[in-house]
């Protein structure tokens, strides 16, 4: 199913991106005018928030991830694409950062850009990133019509 093949595809390119980074970016940055390759710890949550909380992601991610599966299997057969390949982009970048911080205790994080003040991020924060932003595509376009059969 191409669903799940998003999903490994996400972890492996999370995966492959990150070693790159932590072999080639610490001690050689790359900057340009769009884009930073740059190497950074990121021990806490999003735009570094939470530093050295491991426990509350690792169990947080652990739940999330568990009931983001439980759902996407249990209706992947009722669920549109579009719902899908959401579910399956935030899966992906949760095992993705999830690995890290299971592991290292800290995200590996290296893409910055260099035109605006924004966090480092990497491709699990990219493929969460997308995925909920189909998500909320979804439910702007179909969430009344989901409402509406539910109430009758």
């Amino acid at each position: 199913m191409i669903y799940f093949l998003i999903i490994v595809v996400g972890i492996v390119l999370d995966r492959l991106t990150k070693i790159y980074a932590v072999k080639n970016l610490m001690v050689n940055p790359i900057e340009s005018k769009l884009v930073n390759l740059t190497y950074l710890e990121n021990r806490g949550a999003a735009f570094g928030i939470l530093q050295d909380k491991r426990i509350l992601f690792v169990i947080l991610t652990i739940s999330i991830v568990l009931y983001l599966i439980y759902y996407f299997v249990k209706n992947i057969k009722k669920n549109p694409p579009i719902l899908n390949i959401a579910m399956a982009m935030i899966i992906s970048g949760a095992i993705g950062n999830f690995y890290d911080r299971l592991f290292q205790a800290y995200v590996v994080d290296f893409i910055e850009f260099s035109f605006v003040n924004f966090p480092v991020f990497n491709v699990a924060d990219i493929f969460v990133t997308v995925g909920c932003g189909l998500m909320i595509i979804y439910i702007m376009l179909h969430g009344e019509k989901s409402n509406d059969r539910k109430d009758r």
